[in-house]
């Protein structure tokens, strides 16, 4: 037998085994488009818009459908009721994190966005604890971040109304805020290391939203054998992680058990409590990742969330002029706005959450993987399956929004012009994996937003019809374009 022979039986064999296990479970799975030997469904995908290809496929398949990243199933979410009976119906059965490997590269399944079990259930309860115990929802905490709100107007004036690209100052605020939490300091807006920081964050959102990163992902071994921009990611990530261990080490040289000053002295303090605890989920390395995620997480969605919202602002002048005129006539210009003026800015709270709408900032969220078999809708989703929920899906449904597609504050109002809540309304995911900082994003978008239209008019560089709003790059998340505006001192 010749090699030829034996090369085309073999790959014939390997073929005919990758069928196999691919067709061995689509039985119980939902149904889905026919997957190709080892690459699955990835060319029946736009990579460059997965959440658009997720939304083609459901029209075919339903709301319930099965694709193939490689040789692995996952289970797809589409549209409200599919997404509430999974997340919060069976929250506990789908409360798993699915299979994401750029990100396990870096964090090895430890600290909150990445962890499983019971390490991601200590980890979470502890941390949520630890975050309301230092303000987190509270007064104390509204009071820094409006600190912080004056000292990113104070930034944007030292423009003099010159052009200038926001993207780092507005990364700057956010970032401050989460930083007197876990590190009890914040950065001059100048300060360089303060700014590599910033930098890395934006660009991995970037990068991570590319094509490239979507093959990474589906193709694992990419990561550890091929050159890349998933290596500027790794390299961005453990630039992060280092950086937190610097100052993980310097609050050990200065911790007082009695006198926790932030969040890294009382992880420091747990793990210390639980030294003779061998299985203890407390330790330098979880540290280090969980401080990482909230660092992160805590930083780039906010503000690429402002970042993307004030483009908007510009581009729709109308709904500006109408926000202004609300913090005219209900905060003024003697004082801050503060969340108890919320409830008297229906029209401002509305264009808050349609940004966050609009934008659909993670489209298909972070991959959540069910925890047991699961029955659902008479199908049966074995253990440890990746399930993908569109987010699109639920915040563009075109019967809670009409025209999903339009930027309009209307989706949140009644016909009164009262704030008008909505199921519907989830960018930051619902169930059990919902994110932990909610409360804190939401409180600085309101505020950051507010005091920055209180003290400026925006001004394009361009003619406002030509301002282009569609995201740069559509994979794990929606990029804005980069712009240049003028902020004029009212």
């Amino acid at each position: 037998m010749d090699l030829v022979t034996v090369l085309v039986l073999t790959v014939s064999c390997l073929l005919l085994l990758s069928l196999w296990r691919q067709n061995s479970g689509r039985g119980k799975l939902p149904p889905g488009p026919t997957p190709l030997p080892f690459i699955g469904n990835i060319l029946q995908i736009d990579v460059k818009d997965v959440s658009k290809s997720l939304t083609n496929f459901s029209k075919v398949y339903g709301p319930v459908f099965t694709l193939y990243f490689g040789t692995k199933p996952s289970v797809v979410l589409h549209g409200y009721e599919a997404v509430k009976e999974a997340l919060v119906n069976l929250r506990e059965e789908f409360s798993g994190r699915g299979s994401f490997p750029i990100s396990e590269r870096v964090n090895r399944g430890l600290g909150i966005l990445f962890s499983n079990g019971m390490k991601w259930r200590e980890i979470r309860r502890f941390s949520i604890m630890t975050l309301r115990n230092f303000g987190m929802g509270k007064r104390s905490i509204e009071d820094r971040v409006q600190e912080e709100a004056q000292c990113l107007v104070e930034e944007l004036r030292k423009s003099k109304g010159a052009p200038c690209d926001p993207t780092f100052i507005l990364g700057c605020a956010p970032c401050n805020v989460i930083c007197s939490i876990i590190f009890q300091k914040r950065f001059d807006y100048k300060d360089q290391s303060f700014l590599n920081l910033m930098e890395k964050f934006n660009e991995n959102l970037r990068l991570m939203s590319t094509p490239w990163i979507q093959v990474c992902n589906t193709f694992p071994a990419i990561i550890d054998h091929l050159p890349g921009s998933h290596n500027q990611v790794l390299k961005n990530f453990f630039y992060v992680k280092n950086y937190v261990l610097e100052k993980v080490k310097e609050h050990e040289k200065t911790l007082d058990m009695a006198n926790p000053r932030d969040f890294i002295d009382c992880f420091l303090i747990k793990m210390e409590q639980e030294k003779h605890n061998p299985k203890s989920e407390f330790t330098i390395e979880n540290l280090v990742a969980t401080v990482t995620d909230m660092f992160g997480a805590g930083t780039e969605t906010t503000s690429t969330t402002l970042r993307y919202g004030l483009l908007l602002l510009m581009k729709h002048t109308d709904v500006t002029a109408k926000v202004q005129e609300e913090i005219e006539r209900v905060v003024g210009r003697n004082r801050s706005p503060c969340m108890g003026d919320r409830s008297h800015m229906p029209y401002t709270d509305a264009v808050v959450h349609e940004i966050q709408r609009y934008i659909d900032l993670i489209p298909t969220n972070l991959p959540h993987s069910v925890t047991c078999d699961v029955k659902f809708r008479n199908y049966l989703i074995p253990k440890g399956t990746t399930v993908i929920t569109s987010l699109t899906s639920v915040l563009y449904d075109d019967k809670e929004f009409p025209n999903p597609e339009k930027f309009d504050p209307g989706h949140f109002l009644d016909e009164s012009g009262n704030f008008k809540k909505s199921d519907y309304f989830v960018p930051f995911s619902t169930g059990k994996r919902m994110c932990a900082g909610e409360g804190l994003a939401r409180m600085e978008l309101f505020l950051f937003f507010t005091t920055i239209l209180q003290n400026f008019n925006l001004k394009p560089l361009i003619d406002v019809k030509d301002i282009d709003t569609t995201p740069i790059t559509s994979g794990f998340g929606h990029v804005p374009p980069s712009y240049q505006a003028c902020f004029i001192p009212v």
